[in-house]
């Protein structure tokens, strides 16, 4: 185990993985996550900068949020977010659905292993229809 200092509130702890808070600081974020969560299902149309603003959350921690996929925006809502592949407009995780197909089949074909081609038999001349002389 490592002893680290925590990004947040500085003190000393533990660090075995995950990111670099201490188990308070991660008790308060995953309180917040909740409070969001619930403010957004209450709120269907509240934009990002209202989500922050009423919950105390910083923009950027509710985009880390989206992009973990643990953060769903519904259909109706107007906050979107672009496909980080093609741009097409998202409400959660970093990819749509079309570019994730993609890159799984993409990765897929990169792990099968090859196939090699089926060596070539030598030629048999016994098989050869044409007459054969022996040589005197």
């Amino acid at each position: 185990m490592e002893v680290r200092n925590c990004r947040k509130c500085g003190r000393v702890f533990n660090y075995v993985m995950g990111p670099k808070i201490c188990q308070q600081c991660r008790e308060e974020m995953e309180a917040k996550f909740q409070e969001v969560k619930e403010f957004i299902r209450a709120n269907k149309g509240a934009g990002i900068h209202e989500v922050a603003e009423h919950c105390g959350v910083e923009i950027p921690q509710i985009h880390q949020w989206v992009r973990e996929e643990r953060l769903v925006f519904s259909e109706d809502s107007v906050v979107f977010f672009n496909c980080e592949k093609c741009g097409a407009p998202i409400r959660t995780g970093r990819f749509c659905d079309k570019c994730k197909v993609e890159m799984t089949n993409t990765f897929s074909n990169a792990i099968k292993p090859k196939t090699a081609p089926a060596p070539k038999r030598p030629k048999d001349n016994r098989d050869n229809p044409r007459m054969r002389y022996l040589d005197r």
